[in-house]
């Protein structure tokens, strides 16, 4: 095994401290709003989906969610009135969940507060070039952790 470099060692721990601030930014914002970060993030997945609705499974794909993470969740969310769930008629095992109507009048009124602070503390401190770099640095990690994956699923 190959150590990292101090300089490899300081990408990465800028990377991990980027991450970790700009989460805690996001999850404040949106709690100042009544949602948790994994909220918004579920949500904002339903909202996309056709008729704001998925099956469990693959709103669990989508957020790469263990399945036990997203059922606890997903529970909470379901107490709060945000989503539905329901069985699939034709998959007893399956669960359909689709966003309500109070749940996407909440996300519709946290999304504008949350997209200012997105701009306010990355999209505004990033050139145009720097946003084509961040993005296609973004595709190669990302296509380098599913290549990963599969290989460890394929063993």
């Amino acid at each position: 095994m190959e150590w990292l470099s101090d300089e490899e060692q300081a990408t990465w721990l800028a990377y991990v401290r980027m991450r970790q601030r700009l989460d805690a930014a996001l999850a404040a914002g949106l709690t100042s709003d009544g949602l948790s970060a994994a909220d918004y993030e579920l949500m904002v997945a339903l909202s996309a989906a056709p008729g704001d609705c998925l099956r469990a499974k693959d709103l669990a794909a989508e957020v790469c969610w263990e399945k036990s993470r997203l059922s606890k969740h997903l529970a909470r969310m379901d107490a709060r009135g945000l989503v539905d769930r329901q069985p699939v008629a034709e998959d007893a095992r399956g669960v359909l969940v689709q966003l309500t109507a109070a749940g996407r009048s909440l996300l519709e009124r946290a999304a504008p507060n949350h997209v200012q602070l997105v701009r306010e503390v990355f999209i505004d401190r990033v050139t145009p070039a720097e946003a084509r770099a961040m993005r296609a640095l973004s595709d190669k990690v990302v296509a380098a952790v599913e290549n990963s994956t599969r290989a460890a699923i394929d063993v």
